[in-house]
């Protein structure tokens, strides 16, 4: 543990009692859930009004939106010099919120794998792209940032976080290039969404069908405002709860607090899966996670004490094999589009969370 590192940046949380803490965490998780179910629905409509494909809006618009708990807790992070902390964060965000899937498939679709419902050529290339991003951030945390070679931009920022995220505004000009001409479709029976889910969704374009495409756009913002605002409180509750606990910066990052930023995710693509739109909840996650990468640049910029890929453990690049892995089960899914399931969820679900649960206890040890 380190509490010098961390102190600064949440002395006025540390200083509170666990028991108040643990209350500022479950109302800014009830403003994240709440504001996170509206996202997902006006993202939704937006698409449908503009011809913008779910994917790409899933990519940019949600996981935009949903990203930015994130953002404040890694530039927190960093600035506060918990360069592990902010790290660990992203990378493990990424095992994470691929393991919310796994768990939405469980609750919402049981008796039908939610893969099933996602047959996109879009979403193939989506998690490839995460899936380039995501080694790349390994090779940074393998290799550190190359300091021999002394290529660093403004005094103190390593080649590898700018090349992250250009590769990402790559990643997204050929996901929108893609999705507006794909070069195939998939064959067979394509299943249909439960009944309840196109009745909830029919209810939805209906209850907005008065409500202008701009003025979507200003509640579009408004959620948007209110999923960082709560996710802002439960991120740092959660780190000073984890700071409490006397668990280390490193673990606690890669779980604490990566779940407590991943709640945005959580009610968005709870949402989305809720009303039948089923390809922009996978987008969401899997255009988030790539953004988890990106967001290494404004960590760099936050951090003072060096290079960030220096200071951070080669146990974190398990974390990104890791999220390689399950990424790559998911994408198999949707390839496959099995329909069976185990304990009511896809196998892909199933085999998700089983390598989520038997890395993360690697990782502890670790």
């Amino acid at each position: 543990m380190a509490p010098d590192r961390l102190a600064d940046g949440m002395l006025e949380f540390t200083s509170y009692p666990i028991w108040g803490n643990a209350a500022v965490f479950a109302a800014g998780a009830l403003l994240v859930w709440t504001a996170g179910t509206k996202l997902s629905r006006y993202v939704d409509l937006f698409a449908d009004r503009t011809g913008t494909g779910k994917a790409f809006a899933g990519v940019l618009l949600l996981g935009g939106a949903t990203s930015l708990p994130e953002l404040a807790t890694t530039l927190t992070a960093a600035s506060s010099g918990a360069a592990q902390l902010a790290g660990n964060n992203l990378i493990g965000g990424i095992v994470m919120q691929i393991a919310v899937l796994a768990f939405v498939d469980a609750c919402l679709l049981r008796g039908k794998p939610l893969t099933l419902f996602s047959p996109k050529a879009s979403l193939l290339l989506v998690g490839v792209m995460l899936i380039l991003l995501v080694a790349l951030a390994s090779a940074a945390i393998s290799s550190g940032e190359l300091a021999s070679l002394d290529i660093v931009f403004l005094g103190h920022v390593g080649i590898w976080p700018v090349l992250l995220f250009v590769a990402y505004l790559g990643t997204l000009w050929l996901i929108y290039q893609y999705e507006g001409d794909p070069r195939w479709e998939p064959r067979g029976d394509i299943a249909q969404p439960p009944e309840t889910a196109r009745d909830l969704k029919d209810a939805h374009h209906e209850t907005y069908a008065e409500t202008t495409t701009k003025r979507l756009a200003g509640y579009f913002a408004i959620a948007s405002i209110c999923v960082l605002i709560g996710g802002f409180f439960v991120a740092k509750t959660g780190e000073a709860i984890a700071e409490q606990t006397g668990i280390g910066e490193g673990f606690i990052g890669a779980t604490l607090v990566a779940l407590a930023t991943s709640l945005p995710e959580v009610s968005t693509t709870y949402s989305a899966v809720r009303f039948g739109a089923y390809s922009m909840a996978a987008a969401n996650i899997l255009g988030t996670n790539s953004l988890e990468v990106a967001l290494f640049l404004p960590a760099e910029l936050a951090y003072r004490g060096g290079l960030i890929f220096d200071q951070m453990k080669p146990s974190a690049a398990f974390l990104a094999a890791l999220g390689i892995v399950v990424t790559a089960i998911y994408l198999g899914g949707i390839l496959e589009r099995r329909d069976k399931t185990i304990a009511g969820m896809g196998i892909d679900s199933f085999a998700v969370l089983f390598v989520y649960l038997c890395g993360m206890a690697v990782f502890y040890w670790l």
